[in-house]
Order: C-alpha cells, then structure tokens, then sequence
C-alpha cells in the first residue's frame, strides 16, 4: 500500500458515523409514531418537519414557541448513566413556558449533540423526550442528532429543544387582567425540576454525599434526577372551565421572580411560604448547603412548579378540575396594591 492510500482519509475515520446515525433514525420511528396527533403530517426522517395548524378551530390563531434546555441536569443523569427521563425534562422546560399564555402546545423539536454516537444511548435519551411529548399531547416531529468528534468528553452530550403551541389571539394570558384580591395558587412540583443543578452539584461536593445515599424511598440521585413535571394537561383542562388571570412557570429566579412576570403595574403578588410543604430534597439542599432562605427561593421552585392566578370565586372551581387531573393544589397567596412584583413571607 502505498503511503498516499495510507494517508487517505474519510468521515468515519474523523469521528463520524453517518451510518449509526441512519440506524438511529429507524430506531426511533416506533417512538415518534406514537406522538402523533391532529397536525401531524410526516415522521422523523426529513428535512423538515411538517405540522398542519388547526385554522378552522381559530379566529386569530396566534403561535406561541419556547426553547430550553435542562442545564447541568445533564451531569447527573451522564454521572448515573441513566439516560431515559432527561427528555421529559427538555420537553417539560419548553412546554411548561409555552402554555402559561394559554396556548395548546402542538408540536416539539430536539437537538442532542455528543462526541461519538451511541445509538442505545441515543435512542435512550429520545425514547423520554418521545414520552414528554405524549404526555404533553405535542407531536415530536423532527430533530437533529449531531456528531462533534473533540467538542465533548467521550460519553457526554447535550440537548436542547422547542415546542410550538397556538392560541387563540382574545384569549391569550399575559397577567394584564390580574386584580387586586385575585388568589395566586400553587401547583406542586415533582422536586427540583430542572433549575439549580450548578448549585446542587456544589452542595453534593461540599457534603461529599453520593448519589447512592439512601433518601427516603429512594437513593439521593433518584430523587435528584426526577423528572420536571409537565403540567399541559392539566392547564388545558383548568382552561376550558375557568378563566384565568395569570399563570406563571416557576424556574430560574423562583417563585418571586417569575411571579413578578405577571402582575401588572402597581400590583404585587403577596405568597405565604409557609402554606405548602416543601419537599424533603430542597431541605437536604439547604441543610448540607449552609445556604440561605433567600438563595434557595430565588434559585429553586422549592416545591411549586407553577402558578395560577384566579379570581376568589373561581378558587374553589380551580382547586376541584386541577386535583382531579392530577395535580396537588394550594391557594399560597393573594394580590395586592403595592410595588410591581412579588413577595414572599
């Protein structure tokens, strides 16, 4: 051979396997398939995705999209080798922004990007933000799956995606109809969701704690790596019954700071914290953290995943189709005069 042929090079031998990513494609399909809904039109396997919008329900349709991704999350699920439930919480980080307007959400796209692909990882990883999208009632309708020999430690990756949702232009939520003496409600969130990880990690290095620690029911990293709660259904039900004021996804900068979001001029959101339960991984947090109240109240949802905000007629209407969907409700304040914002006490 000569040294010309030996110097010869090709994709594969650079890093990438276009044929694993074919494989991966046909792997998949089964999992897309049973995202499908009114809309959907093709598969995975394009170049684009295709959604047919449902006009004929609309007057004014108005599309709404949010995109995420669910941050160093991904260091404990990679640190756990378990890989089947991050998706839901990319689908969760998206959906969960989209549908505090009011909007259905319609359908997703995800980007996962790693060094060398591993189709069972892969398909892993997809196969929970297929199930996000089921339990959202969104079609998964397309994606990228990217192959970067060098960009990423061997067996790391990273995800990113969004979602689009419609709604009706009259109908849209935006906390512009928020009162005086409306009711601010709280649904319970499944734990730390997908905000506060860096700090998390920073708190397990100082505690030297493992994830295999027994905690409760569970060990430290399951109950750490719980995925976000997708609240989609739910809200769709509350929507079609009660008209809402406000809602708020509860994420980066906490219950305070997102509340604060929507509450018009001259209105502050008054929030007792002491009316829910905060769940027992935040107070490992703090405890093991030595961090201060107010860290871990602009830093984490401490136990609300999302807010709804009514008027006082409408709470008791509210509580009763929120619970039966599912969801553990809790009236945790009121609004009133004062500066723009929210408080918590």
């Amino acid at each position: 051979m000569s040294s010309k042929e030996k110097s010869r090079l090709s994709y594969r031998n650079a890093g990438v396997n276009i044929d694993a990513g074919d494989n991966l494609v046909n792997r998949l399909k089964p999992l897309v398939s049973r995202t499908q809904r009114e809309g959907w039109i093709t598969g995975i396997g394009g170049f684009g995705g295709l959604f047919e919008l449902p006009i004929e329900r609309y007057q004014a349709p108005v599309l709404v999209s949010g995109t995420d991704g669910v941050g160093t999350k991904l260091k404990l699920a990679i640190e756990m080798d378990r890989h089947d439930t991050i998706g839901i919480d990319l689908v969760a980080m998206c959906v969960n922004d989209v549908i505090v307007c009011g909007a259905e959400p319609l359908y997703f796209l995800d980007y996962f990007a790693t060094s060398v692909l591993s189709e069972d990882l892969a398909e892993s990883v997809i196969s929970g933000i297929a199930r996000g999208c089921e339990i959202a009632g969104a079609a998964l309708i397309g994606g990228e799956t990217a192959e970067m020999p060098g960009m990423y430690h061997e067996g790391h990756y990273d995800l990113a995606g969004f979602c689009v949702g419609v709604v009706e232009k009259s109908k849209i939520i935006d906390g512009s109809k928020v009162r005086a003496g409306d009711q601010v409600l709280g649904l319970a969130s499944s734990g730390v969701h997908s905000n506060g990880y860096s700090l998390v990690h920073a708190v397990r290095e100082r505690s030297q704690a493992t994830l295999a620690d027994a905690f409760g029911q569970q060990t430290l990293g399951e109950s750490l790596l719980v995925p976000t709660r997708i609240y989609a259904s739910s809200i769709k039900h509350l929507l079609k019954n009660i008209p809402v004021k406000g809602m708020a996804h509860i994420t980066g900068g906490g219950l305070a700071g997102n509340v604060s979001r929507i509450m018009p001029q001259g209105l502050q959101a008054q929030i007792d914290s002491t009316t829910w339960q905060r769940p027992a991984i935040f107070d490992w947090i703090q405890t093991h953290g030595n961090v201060e109240e107010s860290e871990m109240l602009k830093t984490f949802n401490c136990g609300i995943g999302m807010v709804v905000t009514v008027a006082r007629d409408d709470v008791a209407n509210t509580q009763n189709i929120l619970e039966q969907a599912g969801e553990n409700v809790t009236v945790i304040g009121e609004v009133g005069q004062g500066p723009h914002g929210a408080i918590i006490e």
